[in-house]
């Protein structure tokens, strides 16, 4: 049986069709390779957003923690003098003040730190620097003067093996700038009954991964003889500073909260 030559013609048109199916499966294995990388990128995004807020709260905590810890320490000093002049430091700290190297790579300088938080620069601020009246300090000389007073890895704060984290912890206290005796470094330096007499100051920053950072800011109040707090009352600094800032009236730490609301029969409102 004779088998019959395919034409050239034939031969010409099969091998166009090839190079189409060639053509067609390029531009699918590039299509399936985009969307491949397209997954690949949105994978990898979600991880590092989900890494960065677990850094965000992480940070958030750890420097709660600090503020605790000073919390703890503060209602047993009796010379509120000497903390606001640094002479007084709290003993959760890991050596003299200076630079540190984290074990996630970010270095630090306590000294520093403090120069930024009373003056915004890094090098030692002067007295008029300090006093000096911007939109985060706007007291005036009764602007917080910030001492060290805790520092250290959020690991030391409990015995070894308990805690597991990378961040680093500062806390400063400084003098309320409510009393107007123009002596940030000693407390109601007029002698009297001025209404931050007793209340302190806590800023606390803590240090991680992801170039993670937080700040805090609260205010202390000693209690008073006979009261039966128990060591302390405190409330959150920025909602504070934004009523100062506004000359709104300030809610005294500790002191009795009230509330006030319409009733709608009468017209008339409450305070309760």
């Amino acid at each position: 049986m004779m088998r019959r030559r395919p034409s050239a013609s034939f031969v010409r048109r099969a091998s166009r069709q090839d190079g189409s199916a060639l053509v067609v499966a390029l531009m699918a294995m590039m299509l399936l390779t985009a969307l491949g990388l397209a997954l690949v990128l949105t994978t990898s995004t979600e991880t590092m957003i989900a890494a960065n807020y677990s850094s965000g709260q992480e940070a958030l905590y750890a420097a709660e923690a600090g503020i605790e810890r000073a919390m703890l320490e503060i209602p047993g000093i009796a010379d509120i003098d000497a903390l606001l002049q640094g002479q007084i430091a709290s003993t959760f700290r890991d050596g003299e003040p200076g630079p540190r190297a984290l074990p996630n790579g970010v270095r630090l300088d306590l000294v520093a730190l403090t120069n930024v938080a009373n003056c915004g620069r890094t090098s030692a601020c002067s007295a008029e620097q300090m006093n000096a009246t911007t939109t985060e300090r706007p007291w005036g000389s009764n602007n917080p003067r910030w001492q060290l007073y805790a520092y250290g890895p959020v690991n030391n704060m409990l015995p070894s093996g308990q805690l597991n984290s990378l961040f680093y912890v500062v806390v400063w206290a400084a003098d309320d700038p409510a009393e107007t005796d123009g002596d940030p470094t000693r407390d109601d330096a007029d002698g009297g009954n001025a209404p931050g007499r007793g209340v302190v100051m806590l800023r606390a920053e803590a240090f991680g991964t992801f170039g993670s950072h937080k700040r805090l800011e609260l205010t202390v109040q000693r209690p008073l003889s006979g009261s039966p707090d128990a060591g302390y009352t405190a409330q959150r600094g920025q909602d504070e500073q934004n009523r100062r800032n506004r000359n709104e009236i300030i809610q005294t730490p500790g002191g009795t909260l009230t509330q006030s609301h319409l009733n709608l029969s009468t017209g008339t409102m409450v305070v309760q």
